[in-house]
């Protein structure tokens, strides 16, 4: 989380006056940021959800994929992209990153099988895929897209608003995301009969308020609908964020023109431009400069977040798709054909480039004479680390 304050309280507060708590209210909070935010990014359908996990796993639902379907992850997300595939009854197959951090489009190629029906390309850190090329492959490969933007709110990718290139997009709202409503996420589209089948999947019963429609079949599912407090809130937030950008953009810029010429090697970025600039990420040839690095200047190395990394994938490495075990996608007969043979070392390069990689957080508010700290703390520490 960047900001927070009375915007929000305001917004919050109005809710509880109104007594209107349930999202569907005509000119409700829900349905205010869903047209909002639906211009910001440029796509014709948003739908807000309880969170990123449910955002992603309506996006994939809504675009058909269940069980006998491959879907293509990166090495490095977040555990739920894996288990939003599993939701729904289809495979994950991990693949690896590159040198941004990001799904390698080579990889992805190589990847493909005669049941990988889709990629979700995943945006971390608030850094960007190369859509271009994951795009080219996707059409070649005639695979779905599903943008994991769920950390890159804001952020672009060569002018266009990430979560819409592909066929579906999916944000988190959470506590940790640069723009927060406690939980909460949304999912977009442009693709009209996957927004009415996504409706269904966040709210089987939408149909009780939103009223019955002849041509579309409601079908059961458990539901994740956001609140209007969810969507207060978030209303608030949404109008943050392009200031916030601009200025971690611009802190960003400094960071790496004031580091430039001392041997350390940035990170490759696909859009420079584009990213949300809440990172400066160093990569060094050995994972003991990295450590050395990392220690002096008080980064993470990314192969130490804990949860981000296919390694500490517990369910996914255990195969353990659900409570029970006749629902777990694991072991139903139409995934027999697929790959899971999930194992440690399965992604030796993402875990080298990870291991080599050390990422330093920015935040908004920080000052310029802390961002002067900053660059002077990693000036020393490349003195320290980096041959002349």
């Amino acid at each position: 989380m960047f900001r927070i304050g009375q915007p929000e309280i305001d917004a919050f507060a109005a809710v509880v006056r109104s007594k209107k708590l349930f999202r569907y209210t005509k000119g409700g909070q829900c349905e205010r940021f869903e047209k909002r935010y639906a211009r910001f990014l440029g796509v014709k359908h948003v739908a807000m959800t309880s969170s990123g996990s449910a955002a992603l796993t309506a996006a994939l639902a809504a675009l058909g994929l269940g069980p006998g379907d491959e879907v293509i992850i990166p090495a490095q997300t977040f555990m739920a992209t894996a288990l939003s595939v599993v939701t729904v009854g289809a495979i994950p197959v991990i693949v690896d990153i590159d040198e941004s951090i990001m799904l390698d489009p080579a990889a992805l190629a190589d990847a493909v099988g005669p049941r990988t029906r889709a990629v979700i390309p995943v945006h971390m850190w608030g850094r960007v895929c190369d859509m271009d090329a994951i795009m080219r492959v996707a059409r070649r490969k005639k695979l779905l897209v599903i943008e994991d933007a769920c950390q890159c709110a804001g952020g672009a990718y060569h002018g266009r608003m990430v979560g819409g290139i592909g066929h579906a997009g999916a944000f988190s709202f959470n506590y940790f995301k640069n723009i927060t409503c406690g939980e909460g996420g949304a999912l977009v589209t442009n693709d009209a009969a996957a927004a009415r089948r996504a409706a269904c999947i966040i709210d089987p019963c939408n149909f009780f308020w939103t009223g019955r429609r002849e041509d579309f079949r409601p079908f059961c599912g458990t539901g994740s609908r956001a609140s209007e407090f969810e969507g207060a809130v978030i209303n608030a937030q949404l109008d943050r964020l392009p200031g916030m950008i601009r200025t971690l953009r611009r802190m960003k810029n400094r960071v790496l023109r004031q580091t430039a010429g001392l041997g350390l090697v940035p990170a490759k970025s696909n859009s420079p431009d584009g990213e949300c600039g809440s990172n400066v990420v160093y990569q060094f040839p050995s994972a003991a400069l990295t450590a050395r690095f990392a220690k002096l200047v008080g980064g993470t190395i990314l192969s130490q977040t804990g949860r981000h990394t296919y390694t500490e994938w517990d369910p996914i490495l255990t195969r353990s798709g659900a409570a029970h075990p006749a629902l777990d996608p694991f072991r139903f007969p139409e995934n027999k054909g697929c790959r899971m043979n999930y194992r440690k070392d399965m992604c030796p390069q993402s875990l080298d480039i990870l291991s080599r990689s050390v990422i330093i957080g920015l935040h908004p508010d920080r000052t310029a004479v802390e961002i002067d700290k900053l660059i002077k703390s990693i000036r020393s520490a490349a003195a320290a680390v980096v041959k002349p």
